[in-house]
């Protein structure tokens, strides 16, 4: 067993509603570091992940940001998890925090991720308390060698 963050981690995802992933773009991708974390933190909990939301948020100085974005975006999706969305890609641009500061556009995005990251959170708590959880199949996998 590995003594590191995603233990402490773990167990406040399991309790929690929502997760932010967030990461400068290096080389069109997420860091290492943080893609090493998720990889853990979401292989290594076995607690079910259904209707937490997630959502995603990267910065670049220039370009990366959609593939960066598309990679952290399907930690959710294969955790069967909502993706908060916003007015664009959830990305800012800019090399210093006052660049970034100064991206209109980039932060009006973030706010509106904020926004609706409440609002899907407070929804699907309704929902919940309504009519519980989707039904879930037994996983089945398959082996494309054969």
């Amino acid at each position: 067993m590995f003594d590191d963050l995603v233990n402490e981690v773990a167990p406040k995802f399991e309790s929690c509603d929502g997760l932010v992933l967030g990461s400068p773009v290096y080389y069109a991708a997420a860091n290492g570091t943080l893609t090493s974390f998720a990889d853990r933190l979401f292989f290594s909990t076995s607690f079910d992940k259904t209707m937490k939301v997630g959502a995603a948020v990267v910065s670049a100085r220039r370009g990366g940001c959609s593939a960066t974005f598309d990679q952290l975006n399907k930690y959710f999706t294969i955790a069967s998890m909502p993706i908060v969305s916003s007015q664009y890609w959830n990305s800012v641009h800019g090399f210093t925090p006052d660049d970034v500061r100064a991206d209109k556009e980039g932060m009006q995005t973030m706010r509106t991720l904020g926004r609706n990251m409440v609002f899907l959170l407070k929804s699907i708590q309704l929902g919940k308390d309504q009519f519980g959880l989707p039904d879930k199949e037994p996983r089945e996998g398959t082996n494309f060698i054969r």
